[in-house]
This record gives structure tokens, sequence and C-alpha cells, in this order.
């Protein structure tokens, strides 16, 4: 038996609004639009309750204030730093601008219009090969960032 995530949903109260965000502001492409469901290629889904539907009947209501307290969509990118770029054209509420995780990972942390929290941040082979271009050897880039040697090995060699 294999069990295999389909995709994160995002349950909205907004929308076209959301649906604008992430098609623009996080660039995601549409794999299936059902109206009021769309899937992105990403495998994250926005989905828009109504009454009928049995997660509305189960929980009284089709849409939660709260958001995510305990829950962030993450994404990586090989252009960390051009995408930190493109998101300065829009008006965009951030938890935190770019900063150094402790492993070395550049990232930043946004809502959305909904206010779940999104994560950008670069992929692993960027910031090892970030740390290894200035000058740490292989070693100290498994040591600094906690990415096994073999893996680093195989980063840096490319």
């Amino acid at each position: 038996m294999h069990l295999q995530l389909g995709a994160s949903v995002i349950i909205c109260q907004d929308f076209d609004k959301m649906n604008t965000f992430y098609q623009e502001v996080l660039q995601q492409d549409v794999e299936a639009d059902f109206s009021n469901c769309i899937g992105f290629k990403s495998k994250i889904s926005l989905w828009q309750l109504t009454e009928e539907y049995p997660i509305a009947k189960k929980l009284g209501y089709t849409f939660s204030e709260k958001g995510n307290a305990n829950f962030e969509h993450s994404f990586e990118t090989e252009d960390f730093e051009e995408f930190v770029e493109h998101l300065k054209q829009f008006d965009i509420n951030y938890l935190h601008d770019v900063e150094e995780e402790v492993w070395g990972q550049k990232t930043l942390r946004l809502f959305d219009p909904e206010n779940n929290l999104v994560e950008i941040g670069e992929t692993i082979p960027c910031f090892v090969r970030r740390f290894f271009d200035e000058g740490m050897s292989v070693k100290q880039v498994a040591e600094r960032t906690s990415v096994p040697l073999d893996y680093v090995k195989l980063i840096c060699e490319k």
C-alpha cells in the first residue's frame, strides 16, 4: 500500500484574491481549474467551500478567520535574490524580511491575503554552493549547514 500527498488545500474566503496572489505573486502554475477549486502544479490547491460540502457540514463553517497558526507553505528557489526583487512590486504583509537560518539558508516569510504563512527560501543546493563558492571546504560546508557530507560533495562537484 502506498499513500501519496495529493495536495495541500487552502480553504479561502476571497477566492479570487487568493487565486491572484498565488498566480501573480508566488507565480504558481495552474494544473486544474474547477471554478471553486484550483490546483497548482506545486500541489497546493485553493478551495472555496459552500455549505453542502461535508467539511463545511462537519465544521459548521465554510471559512475560519484563524488561518493556519501552526502551518507554513514553504517554497524554494534557485533564484532567491531575483524572487525577492519580484516581491517588491507587490503590497505584501511580511513576517520578516530576508534572514539567514541557523543552517545557512536564506529565507523570508510573508502572509498571503488570508493570513496563511508562506516561506520563500533558497534550495539546499543553492545555499550549499554559496558557502562553497565563498571559500569553505566541502567538510566546512557540511558542518555549517548540517547537510550530509556526501550530499555536499555531490552538489559541489557539479
